[in-house]
C-alpha cells in the first residue's frame, strides 16, 4: 500500500495511524503524487496563512477525499487536524471505528495522568476524550488506571532507580513470542547458560557500583525474560545471592520474579526464591485450554498451570499474577470466557489481560496464522473480562498498548487492592531510572524532573552477550556521567 505525505513531516504519524487499519501491511513512503490505481493514503498541507488540508483514500478501487481549510493562527496542532481528517476515511471506507481513536502510542493512560496534573479530572477526561476521539469504555478505562498510578508513582521519589534482571531461555518459543527467547531444549542455547549466568553476575556487580556512585536508592526488582525459572535452582540461587551481596534492599519495596511457564517451576526452585525474600512471582496460564496451548506451542496442560499456582500458594507465595491473552490462535469467545473464569476462580492477586500482538519476528506471523480471530470478538473478550474482574474485585493499575495489537486494543494488569505492581507502574509511566542488566535488557536513565530520558541497549542475544560482553560494559560508563550533568 502507498503512503503519500504531500508537504507535510508527519510521515511516522500517517504510517502509525494506517496500522490501526492494516497492521500487517507493507507500505511504500512517497512524498510526490503522480496519480496511483492501487490501494493509497495520501495527506496533504498547503498554505501559509489559509491552511488547507486534505486525506485521499483508495482502497480496492473506490477513492474518497476529505478536506478542511483553518485559518493557520487558529490551528493547534496542524498534525492532529489533517491525522483526523484520513482517521475518518479510514473508519467508513474500513467499517471500521478503532477503541482508543487516533492514539497510538503506548502509554494512553500516562497522556491522561500528565493532563489531571495540570486541570481537574472532569476537564481532562473531556480532553482526552474529545481530541482523540477515544471511546467512552476505553476512556473510562485510562482514567481509572491514571487515578490509581497517581498514588503510586509517589514512591519513585528523586535519586531512586528499579533493577531489571533478563532471563532469555524459555522451554520452548511460543508462536506469538518476539522477545529475545532461546528454547532450552535446543543443545547450543543449553550450552550458553553457564557463560550468560557467569556474565550477569558481573554485571550486576558493575550495575550495583554505578547506582552506588550516584548515590541511588533502590525501589524494586523484577526478573523478566524470557522465563527466570528455566535456570536451574543452583543458578537461581547464585544470581538471587549476588544481588543481595551488591544491592541495598532495604528500600526495596517489591521483588518480583516471572516463574511465567509452569513446566519450569519445581518446589526446590520455589523454595529458593522464597528463601531470598522474593515477594511476588507470575505463574501464567495465557489460556486455560489444552487444544490452545498446543497450538501456541506450550508444552504444559491447564492443570498443571493450577496444580504449580496452588503449590506457590502452599509454599506461602502471598502475591501472584497470572496472564492470560485475548486473541490467540483456534481460541474463541467461549474459550477466553472460561479461561477468565478459571482464573478468577484460582483468586490470584493480579490478572494481567493481554491482546495478541501480531509481531513481526513470530511464529504466528511468519507461519500466517494471524487470521483466526476477528477484531470484534477482540472486544467482547476484554469487555467481557472487565466487567468479571470488576464483579470480583480486581481494579486495573497499569496499562499499555504494542505495536500491531489486534485491534489496537490494550494490556491491562487488574488487582486486588493494595497488590499493585510497583516496578510495572514506575516502568511503564518512565518515573524513575531503570538499571537492567542480561542480553536485551534496555537500561533507562532519567533525571529527577524527567527533562531527559537516554536509554542504552544491552546486546540481543545471548552469545553477543557473552562474546561482546566488555564492549557493553563500556557502552555502560554512561551511567557514571548522566546523572552528574
Amino acid at each position: 500500500m502507498n503512503l503519500y505525505c504531500i508537504n507535510h513531516t508527519y510521515r511516522y504519524e500517517a504510517e502509525k495511524l494506517l496500522r490501526l487499519f492494516f497492521p500487517l501491511a507493507k507500505f511504500n513512503e512517497l512524498y510526490e503524487f503522480t496519480g496511483d490505481e492501487g490501494d493509497y493514503l495520501l495527506t496533504k498541507t498547503e498554505g501559509e496563512e489559509l491552511l488547507k488540508l486534505t486525506a485521499v483514500l483508495s482502497l480496492n478501487g473506490k477513492t474518497e477525499t476529505k478536506e478542511k481549510e483553518i485559518e493557520k493562527h487558529l490551528c493547534e496542532d496542524e498534525e492532529r487536524e489533517l491525522l483526523l481528517l484520513a482517521y475518518e476515511l479510514l473508519c467508513k471506507m474500513c467499517s471500521f471505528t478503532p477503541k482508543w481513536g487516533i492514539l497510538t502510542g503506548v502509554r494512553p493512560s500516562k497522556l491522561l495522568m500528565n493532563k489531571m496534573l495540570t486541570c481537574d479530572e472532569k476537564e481532562a477526561y473531556g480532553w482526552f476524550r474529545d481530541t482523540f476521539k477515544v471511546s467512552e469504555e476505553k476512556a473510562k478505562l485510562a482514567l481509572s488506571v491514571a487515578k490509581t498510578e497517581l498514588t503510586i508513582i509517589e514512591k519513585a521519589g528523586d535519586n531512586t532507580f528499579s533493577l531489571y534482571i533478563s532471563i532469555p531461555f524459555c522451554p520452548s518459543r511460543c508462536s506469538y513470542c518476539s522477545f529475545v527467547s532461546h528454547s532450552i531444549d535446543s543443545q547450543k542455547a543449553k550450552e550458553l547458560v553457564p557463560d550468560y549466568v557467569n556474565k550477569l553476575l558481573e554485571e550486576l556487580e558493575f550495575t550495583a557500583k554505578k547506582a552506588k556512585e550516584n548515590n541511588l536508592t533502590l525501589t524494586s526488582v523484577y526478573w523478566g525474560g524470557g522465563t527466570p525459572t528455566t535456570l536451574d535452582e543452583n543458578d537461581l540461587d547464585r544470581v538471587l545471592t549476588k544481588i543481595e551481596e551488591c544491592f541495598d534492599l532495604s528500600t526495596c519495596v517489591e521483588y518480583t520474579v516471572e516463574a511465567g511457564r509452569p513446566d519450569t517451576v519445581t518446589k526446590e526452585k520455589l523454595q529458593v526464591l522464597k528463601n531470598h525474600n522474593v515477594g511476588r512471582i507470575s505463574i501464567n496460564p495465557q489460556t486455560f485450554s489444552d487444544s490452545v496451548l498446543k497450538e501456541i506451542g506450550r508444552r504444559h496442560s491447564a492443570s498443571l498451570t493450577e496444580e504449580k499456582y496452588l503449590l506457590a500458594r502452599e509454599i506461602g507465595f502471598e502475591s501472584i499474577n497470572m496472564d492470560l491473552i485475548a486473541g490467540l490462535p483456534t481460541d474463541t469467545l467461549e474459550g477466553f470466557k472460561n479461561s477468565i473464569n478459571k482464573a478468577v476462580s484460582l483468586n490470584p492477586d493480579n490478572i494481567t489481560v493481554h491482546t495478541l500482538a501480531l509481531k513481526t519476528s513470530s511464529f504466528i506471523v511468519t507461519e500466517n496464522e494471524s487470521d483466526s480471530v476477528t477484531d470484534e470478538s477482540i472486544n467482547q473478550m476484554l469487555s467481557y473480562a472487565q466487567k468479571v474482574l470488576t464483579e470480583n474485585g480486581y481494579h486495573p493499575y497499569y496499562m499499555y498498548r504494542q505495536s500491531k495489537s489486534l485491534g489496537n486494543l490494550e494490556n491491562v494488569g487488574w488487582c486486588k487492592e493494595g497488590k499493585e505492581c510497583v516496578y510495572n507502574i514506575l516502568m511503564m509511566e518512565e518515573c524513575q531510572s531503570i538499571f537492567s542488566v542480561g542480553a536485551g535488557a534496555v537500561t533507562k536513565l532519567r533525571k529527577n524532573d524527567g527533562s531527559v530520558i537516554e536509554r542504552i541497549f544491552n546486546f540481543k542475544y545471548p552469545f553477543e552477550y557473552i562474546s561482546r560482553f566488555d564492549l557493553l560494559l563500556d557502552k555502560k560508563m554512561r551511567m557514571s556521567s548522566f546523572f552528574t550533568e
